[in-house]
């Protein structure tokens, strides 16, 4: 195929060093104060990591503490620096050595994925092809799902952002419930059925209770939510609390999802092998970047459960063209946002599915520092 303008002229097969690795942190006030079952918050940071190598560059982030650029710049940039910008997966097991001592799991695993995609972006961008088709693509579409409802929302804000979405032909929308650490059930119920009467029959209504209930409270719920018509049920428990998903799994009619915390591949083989989802998530500004998402993808195959992708759709949307079995991917209103504020490439969900563009090197993205420049923390 030919590849795409201004691809750089290179012998096949062959890479080029990896020359520096730099990161920088923004926060970006929301547009309103937002809340799920059990956080609150008024602003994002986004850790942009930046990768140099032969003459391109790729780019990757995260969303984290602006903490976490000291660990790109002191950790895992001496793991990489030198490495061909093709051996991506040799660069995850580096990184991986260098934080051993750091933790390998937790915001250490948040800093090193977007290492890993500002790695898979430079090494697609110096092939000449965009990243889905470099990772090898499954679809030529990525299914979304609207996501947001958050619990500080007034009925009529929440309404405003469902519809909004359907109008664009988003068939599946989420909104959050849980709150008050699962204080407030009769609210979560109102809002619930507000929703299901906003969106109409034909929409699928999803719900995320970050964790905020115990087993029991969660299957009360949603036997008392059966006129909402919920289909997907997202941590009614707390995700570490493995026993509980399976428990609310096993009594209730929605698909119960949860993973979007993993940040080892092993927790995720964990998780579907206790039966505790009927869909694995997995994050890929969390879990390891795109070289670990794709192997949490194939256990979640390997178990026979659904597999979707949390969050940060812009840099997720390429590995979600090379996930042969991702039900959809999270539009999430906050990342949304602050993707589009700070990024040009970003992708369109009209009609209710992202495609990565093919006109476009590695993942499309360019970071508009001039923008971004009034938000840098760090």
């Amino acid at each position: 195929m030919n590849a795409p303008a201004g691809a750089p002229m290179h012998d096949a097969g062959s890479g080029a060093a990896v020359s520096s690795v730099t990161a920088a942190a923004y926060t970006v006030p929301t547009d309103e104060p937002e809340a799920d079952g059990t956080f609150a918050w008024d602003s994002t940071t986004i850790v942009v990591v930046r990768v140099e190598a032969g003459g391109t560059h790729g780019t990757g982030y995260t969303y984290g503490p602006a903490a976490l650029v000291p660990v790109v710049q002191e950790l895992l940039a001496p793991a990489v620096v030198g490495a061909d910008v093709f051996s991506v997966p040799a660069c995850s097991e580096a990184m991986a050595r260098a934080l051993r001592n750091a933790g390998q799991s937790g915001a250490c695993a948040y800093a090193a994925s977007a290492v890993d995609c500002a790695l898979w972006d430079a090494a697609a961008r110096h092939a000449g092809l965009p990243l889905h088709q470099f990772l090898g693509a499954a679809r030529t579409e990525v299914p979304v799902y609207g996501s947001g409802g958050f619990t500080t929302y007034t009925d009529a804000r929440m309404v405003e952002q469902l519809t909004g979405w359907t109008a664009q032909g988003i068939p599946r929308v989420k909104i959050k419930i849980g709150q008050d650490r699962g204080a407030s059930e009769s609210r979560d119920l109102a809002r619930m059925l507000a929703a299901r009467e906003a969106i109409g029959g034909r929409s699928a209504l999803f719900v995320d209770a970050n964790g905020a209930y115990t087993p029991k409270q969660a299957v009360r719920v949603a036997d008392a939510a059966a006129e909402a018509r919920i289909t997907w049920f997202e941590e009614p428990v707390s995700s570490e609390d493995l026993d509980g998903l399976r428990f609310v799994r096993e009594r209730t009619s929605p698909d119960v999802a949860a993973g979007e915390y993993l940040t080892r591949l092993k927790d995720a083989e964990r998780m579907c092998a206790a039966g505790a989802v009927d869909c694995l998530q997995a994050d890929v500004t969390r879990c390891g970047g795109i070289t670990v998402w794709l192997r949490i993808a194939a256990v979640a195959a390997a178990h026979g459960v659904g597999f979707s992708g949390h969050c940060a759709p812009a840099i997720s949307a390429a590995p979600a063209a090379a996930a042969p079995g991702l039900r959809h991917l999270e539009w999430f209103h906050d990342h949304v946002r602050l993707e589009s504020m700070l990024f040009d490439g970003v992708p369109d969900p009209d009609g209710g599915a992202i495609a990565p563009d093919p006109s476009l090197l590695g993942n499309g993205l360019v970071l508009r520092s001039a923008d971004a420049e009034q938000y840098r923390v760090a």
